[in-house]
């Protein structure tokens, strides 16, 4: 059954790739430029408000898994707002900026809200809010709500130039989303700054302090993802610090470190090789409540990106990351568990073509599940106007992080603009 929907996704993806192919032969070059959404606060533009605003619309199948000892699953198209986001940042000096960042996430026909006020329907909420100060050239200090992350390069990810659809799931890349963090960004203060072709990002956090994270091991050990909101045994309060860096040096193109926001691929305007490290810590971040012990948690990574131009106007883009995850013995978070992840792309804009076809593998092996846990996306993107204006097909499988897991395999449609 899956090889078939694989090849179902695969027969799609090419006809797509086709029909879009035949479109720009025929039809007549259209002009989609645009300026930047910038107000100018003074003559030379020096001093600016930026403004990003941008939707990302999903048409996806249900699972389309076999159920253990079930039929194959009904065939339903469900469509969704996967984001729908608005950014402003101004730079009103060299010396400081500040950024603000709204929006909601996955709004679909299950938990719409009759009235708009009523229900638990996706809100709009605060996703970024930070103030920075420059220090000197190597050295900018910001604090607030903030999306400077450590461990890996996809901890950082940006959400409007994705390479793939979206990251995939299980979201190892955003290991802390809604664990110890508000939708991957924490509360805290960070530093940055470049030295030559390095690069670095570290940041001093506060935790979530409410638990929606279970244990979803096989082999429970005790522990819950909640030191934090329990004090030691001394009664003193504990668990409150969040401690995470990533460390990069790039080969050839530099990148931007402006923002925190990593690109997924340039599609041909960079030339990128970068090597980089990371780590997050979070001392006390565990409790047994039945002993009444608490211990740490402690994640290291290495990862390596490439994005090249190739002859013709293409791309080719690379991938590859390792992560160590330590949550206590046995212990299965809602995206990782204590153990190994290793997560691969590869992408290739094919030249003179406006496709960029791509597949996305991980695979984990985590201490409280007995099999690893394997994601594979297989898709293509049509770039109608770069990142700016785009259609992703994509056919994703994976097993998911619950109690027990569930294997999923859908075929997803994003139709993506930003401005």
């Amino acid at each position: 059954m899956k090889s078939n929907l694989l090849y179902s996704a695969l027969l799609v993806l090419l006809m797509m790739a086709g029909q879009a192919t035949l479109f720009a032969q025929e039809a007549p070059a259209e002009d989609h430029s645009y300026k930047p959404l910038t107000l100018k606060l003074n003559d030379t533009g020096s001093k600016y408000v930026r403004f990003i605003i941008w939707h990302q619309q999903w048409l996806e199948t249900s699972n389309l898994s076999k159920p253990d000892g079930g039929e194959v699953a009904k065939l339903q198209l469900n469509s969704s707002i996967r984001r729908s986001r608005m950014l402003a940042y101004a730079q009103i000096s060299s010396r400081f900026l500040i950024l603000t960042h709204f929006g909601l996430n996955s709004l679909n026909s299950g938990n719409l809200s009759s009235l708009g006020n009523n229900g638990d329907a996706p809100q709009l909420f605060l996703h970024d809010a930070w103030a920075e100060f420059k220090v000197n050239e190597k050295l900018y200090i910001g604090s607030g709500l903030h999306y400077w992350k450590g461990l890996t390069r996809m901890a950082s990810q940006g959400t409007l130039n994705f390479m793939t659809l979206d990251q995939s799931r299980p979201f190892v890349g955003w290991h802390s989303l809604g664990v110890s963090d508000q939708f991957a960004r924490h509360l805290g203060v960070y530093a940055k700054g470049e030295i030559g072709k390095f690069d670095y990002r570290f940041a001093i956090n506060n935790p979530l302090k409410t638990n929606i994270s279970g244990n979803f091991s096989n082999k429970p050990s005790g522990f819950a993802y909640t030191g934090v909101v329990n004090p030691d045994k001394n009664g003193d309060a504990t668990g409150n610090t969040v401690v995470e860096g990533y460390f990069r040096y790039q080969l050839k193109d530099k990148e931007s470190t402006k923002l925190p926001f990593n690109v997924g691929t340039y599609l041909g305007t960079k030339d990128v090789l970068s090597i980089g490290a990371g780590f997050f810590t979070h001392p006390n971040g565990m409790f047994n409540a039945t002993t009444g012990e608490h211990g740490s948690v402690t994640h290291f990574a290495a990862d390596i990106y490439l994005d090249k131009p190739v002859k013709g106007g293409g791309c080719l883009n690379a991938y590859l990351a390792f992560q160590s995850f330590d949550y206590g013995e046995s212990y299965v978070s809602r995206w990782a568990g204590t153990g190994t992840n290793i997560y691969g792309q590869v992408g290739y804009l094919i030249p003179g073509t406006k496709i960029m076809p791509y597949v996305a593998y991980q695979t984990g092996n985590y201490d409280g599940v007995e099999d690893p846990v394997n994601a594979l996306d297989i898709g293509a993107n049509y770039f109608i106007n770069g990142h700016n204006a785009k259609l992703t097909l994509e056919y994703h499988q994976s097993k998911e992080l619950t109690a027990p897991t569930v294997d999923i395999s859908q075929i997803r449609l994003q139709a993506h603009i930003f401005l």
